[in-house]
């Protein structure tokens, strides 16, 4: 990108930006931090750089099955600088069922991958701006437990807000556990969502313990916080009925490697925990 591209033109600013993301897609292959090199690039402009790989992703023949939210858990805001949530879109290439990877998953192109235990909403219906707990309950169709794999393509984690959300929400992989529907237990599922407790493994070793509050009080306030951040975005659509959100990390964030085994167990939810090994 060109350094010396003017503050004020911001189309272009954000097409050069969203060249750059793009071109080290899929490759492993890192960046430095666009917020260091075009002073005044901010989230405004970053969530516009969303909409343009978006749109050349799906030009590339990519679908959008929905989004992630990201720095939803407040206990790791102060290790990465980042002190409120954003998103990024999750898509067809990039989403996948835990029971079919019995062989492992790959990590070859990601960029520094880390693995996020997880809470995954399936929606039945959209939400919309201003819905209590109850009601953007009756929005989601199913639950799921997963991990996110997500990636930096800024060389050690380093970055500002606004880098996160361009690099694609720092977003690299869903694996997604079982499907389990919650018409018929809507308060079943209401009370267990604040205040469940999972505990993350590495090789069977106690790796961290989570709960539910670490995300903004629990998966369904940071549902609710999604819909109001796109209710403010004019460069993205809302929610739609049938797209898959996940709500953020339960725990913090944990380097992986390949030959590493990583699973959960969850205490006061009704959903199994999870496991992956990577190749």
């Amino acid at each position: 990108m060109d350094t010396a591209v003017a503050a004020g033109d911001r189309s272009e600013t954000t097409r050069l930006v969203a060249s750059e993301a793009l071109a080290v897609l899929g490759t492993g292959r890192q960046l430095t931090p666009f917020t260091a090199r075009c002073p005044g690039f901010g989230l405004g402009e970053a969530y516009r750089v969303t909409a343009d790989i978006r749109a050349e992703r799906e030009r590339q023949g990519e679908t959008v099955l929905g989004r992630k939210i990201g720095f939803t858990n407040r206990t790791i805001w102060a290790e990465y600088g980042v002190f409120a949530p954003i998103w990024g879109y999750l898509y067809d290439r990039t989403v996948f069922d835990l029971a079919e990877l019995g062989a492992g998953f790959p990590l070859h192109g990601l960029a520094e991958p880390r693995i996020e235990p997880e809470i995954i909403f399936g929606l039945a219906e959209a939400p919309v701006p201003g819905m209590d707990a109850s009601a953007l309950l009756g929005c989601i169709g199913w639950v799921a437990h997963g991990f996110e794999l997500v990636q930096s393509i800024f060389p050690d984690w380093r970055f500002a807000a606004a880098d996160t959300v361009a690099g694609y929400g720092l977003h690299g992989a869903l694996l997604i556990g079982p499907r389990h529907p919650i018409a018929s237990r809507h308060d079943d599922w209401n009370d267990a969502l604040y205040a469940f407790e999972i505990d993350l493994y590495r090789n069977g070793e106690h790796a961290d313990h989570g709960r539910a509050a670490n995300v903004l009080d629990g998966p369904v306030p940071a549902l609710r916080h999604l819909v109001a951040l796109l209710a403010a975005d004019d460069a993205n659509p809302p929610l739609r009925a049938g797209e898959i959100v996940t709500t953020g990390t339960l725990t913090r964030a944990f380097p992986v490697a390949a030959g590493e085994t990583w699973e959960t167990r969850l205490t006061g939810l009704p959903l199994d925990g999870a496991r992956i090994r990577f190749v």
